[in-house]
């Protein structure tokens, strides 16, 4: 059985409404989404870009997974809202995981596959959201092409499909989706990647940017000052001098 994902539920001031977004996500049957901070720097000042809350701030108790036993995996994302033309180096030099494909109006740009294959070659992926298809019939109109734009430039690979979604009535089960990736031109195998193995690759992504090409990962055992097992000797360098007295 596949392991669905929701990488983007947008972020709102109303924290009952958070959680019940993510209580319907667990009830649909994903194991994992993201909270999504949605960052868009101002053109004239600088202003610092929010830091995430922890979870156990915003939600009190994980909801178990319908089908599964386990609890939902809630994640934190940031997203920066860019220009047009930042679109080509987003693809080949920005070190980030995703590139959002914009579905609230019609692109002012083809996709072309220089860039896109780029962005493929370096592992990341492309996103299309679907709630503001549910909200206005023009905005489906706009996420159906430019949905079609990009599927003819990647093919349907490095895609995935997420809500964006604010209100729980927002969010569709992960089937309702896969059919809804079929209207994009995705094969029936690339529309269930893009809610699962795909977005599995994601994560993978950004874990990898923290460690050194992948390779070698840090981890601190226990708290600096912590006293070693009492059956673990200290190097004689390190070991406490004796106070002498006269």
């Amino acid at each position: 059985m596949s392991v669905f994902m929701d990488l983007s539920l947008i972020l709102t001031e109303d924290r009952s409404g958070l959680r019940l977004l993510v209580d319907t996500a667990a009830h649909l049957g994903f194991s994992t989404v993201a909270i999504n901070y949605v960052f868009e720097p101002p053109a004239k000042k600088k202003q610092e870009i929010p830091s995430p809350k922890p979870i156990h701030e915003l939600i009190d108790q994980l909801p178990i997974v319908q089908g599964r036993s386990w609890p939902i995996r809630v994640l934190n994302r940031l997203t920066v809202v860019m220009s047009d033309s930042t679109h080509f180096a987003a693809c080949m030099t920005y070190d980030v995981d995703i590139i959002c494909v914009p579905v609230t109006e019609k692109l002012p740009f083809f996709f072309k596959r220089a860039p896109v294959n780029g962005a493929v070659d370096r592992g990341v992926v492309f996103e299309v959201s679907y709630s503001a298809a549910i909200r206005d019939t023009t905005m489906r109109r706009y996420t159906i092409a430019n949905a079609i734009s990009l599927m003819e430039s990647c093919k349907g690979k490095n895609l995935i499909m997420s809500s964006a979604a604010e209100k729980h009535l927002e969010l569709r089960g992960p089937y309702d989706i896969t059919n809804l990736g079929l209207l994009f031109g995705l094969s029936e195998e690339d529309a269930k990647e893009a809610i699962s193995s795909t977005c599995r690759s994601v994560l993978l992504h950004a874990d990898t940017r923290k460690t050194a090409s992948g390779i070698v990962y840090t981890m601190k055992t226990r708290q600096q000052g912590a006293l070693p097992p009492p059956d673990c000797e200290a190097p004689a360098a390190k070991r406490p001098k004796p106070h002498l007295t006269a």
